[in-house]
């Protein structure tokens, strides 16, 4: 067994965890020595100061939708509607696993990190990401890959393998030569007869006109010109 942090050997007789992957046949392990309570709050993580009421989705004509008392802040710069949420970092509790809309937005268009907020690290072979679930998905993975999480940094990219439960279930550290904004997340609406209905959650891609039905929660990149490597060999190569 080798553990999906540290990438090394689980001897006889190291406490170890098991941990599903959900469809996936086979299990991950880590040693649990390796598996560290989260000390950091991720730059796009969510706090509880920042949750306000969701504002009442009306139609706009027979066009697509937008906010009872819409303001500027509510679309982008491509005229998208996001997701409501106030900006008070630090303050109040930590919503783990609730992303912040508008800083995974500027991560995702700036290419920072997503732990820090600091620029993603980059050299030659591209901008540095940790995928979750190092898989057999398909065929060439992870090249093609649509994801939500931002670029990760050399100073980041140990502490979220250690910290992340997500993680635990296998990770994958990326070099993407090249990768383009391509697609929002977020909740699809339609019409009804007394107003617009939410339909499901998914990916809709820029050039959808089912775009002006939605509310964006988070970007969503495509990542191509992959190259998968090493966190130990690329740790030591910026020493």
């Amino acid at each position: 067994m080798i553990c999906t942090i540290c990438e090394q050997p689980i001897e006889d007789g190291q406490p170890f965890k098991r941990h599903a992957r959900g469809d996936r046949l086979s299990p991950a392990y880590t040693h649990k020595a390796c598996r560290k309570p989260a000390s950091t709050v991720p730059f796009i993580t969510t706090w509880s100061s920042e949750i306000t009421a969701d504002p009442l989705v009306i139609p706009r004509g027979l066009t697509g939708i937008g906010y009872a008392g819409e303001v500027a802040s509510d679309r982008d710069d491509l005229g998208l509607l996001w997701q409501r949420r106030t900006e008070s970092p630090g303050a109040g509790r930590a919503l783990h696993g609730k992303v912040h809309p508008a800083r995974q937005r500027r991560a995702m268009r700036e290419l920072l990190c997503q732990v820090c907020g600091e620029p993603a690290d980059s050299d030659d072979r591209g901008v540095l990401w940790l995928i979750e679930d190092a898989g057999d998905g398909y065929l060439g993975w992870p090249e093609d890959l649509l994801t939500t999480h931002p670029p990760i940094c050399l100073d980041c990219i140990r502490s979220a393998r250690e910290q992340c439960p997500h993680m635990w279930k296998g990770s994958a550290a990326v070099r993407v030569g090249r990768s383009d904004v391509c697609a929002v997340y977020g909740r699809r609406y339609t019409l009804g007869r007394l107003g617009p209905l939410p339909v499901e959650a998914g990916v809709i891609s820029l050039d959808s006109p089912l775009l002006h039905w939605t509310v964006a929660g988070q970007l969503v990149r495509g990542l191509n010109d992959c190259t998968i490597v090493s966190v130990d060999e690329e740790l030591a190569a910026h020493l």
